[in-house]
């Protein structure tokens, strides 16, 4: 399932260490293509929000660092609304988290799975348990019990589902 169809996927799902640096490097992906910075919407208005929807495309279908990076600058963006913005770090951080699994930093993963859940689980709390079209608790429950199980690759990841 695609929530941002029209966007296309890069390449490559870009790997530290193994791949063409996606902007730095000239032979990178995404070498010499600055959109610009993301504008920011309300979290009610989430079904409208390109670069989130393309951010979770890419999250389920395996472009982790990919993701980070399109939900980066959203964060930014929405630095002056605490909630939306603990919400999209918390989600970059648990993509973070599973590139680490094919970068061999076990803790890593560990570290940053913490991290990312616990924002999204603050989040949580105070917004009643969904945001921007995500179960938060269900997410926080299989990305808590993924990373538990110390993955050797990332393919079991929780998938984002919104609603």
């Amino acid at each position: 399932m695609r929530y941002a169809p029209e966007r296309r996927f890069p390449p490559y799902a870009f790997l530290p260490g193994r791949d063409p640096h996606p902007t730095r490097d000239p032979a990178g992906h995404s070498h010499g293509h600055d959109e610009g910075p993301a504008a920011y919407l309300a979290a009610e208005r989430w079904h409208e929000n390109e670069d989130y929807l393309f951010g979770v495309d890419l999250y389920n279908h395996g472009f982790l660092w990919e993701s980070h990076e399109a939900w980066e600058g959203l964060w930014h963006a929405a630095k002056h609304d605490p909630q939306q913005a603990n919400f999209l770090q918390g989600l970059i951080q648990c993509a973070a988290a599973w590139l680490k699994i094919p970068m061999e930093q076990p803790r890593g993963v560990t570290r940053l799975a913490e991290l990312g859940t616990g924002k999204l689980e603050r989040v949580s709390h105070t917004v009643g348990g969904d945001y921007m079209g995500l179960d938060i608790p269900a997410f926080v429950s299989a990305a808590r019990a993924f990373a538990a199980e110390a993955p050797d690759n990332n393919d079991g990841r929780p998938r984002i589902v919104l609603d």
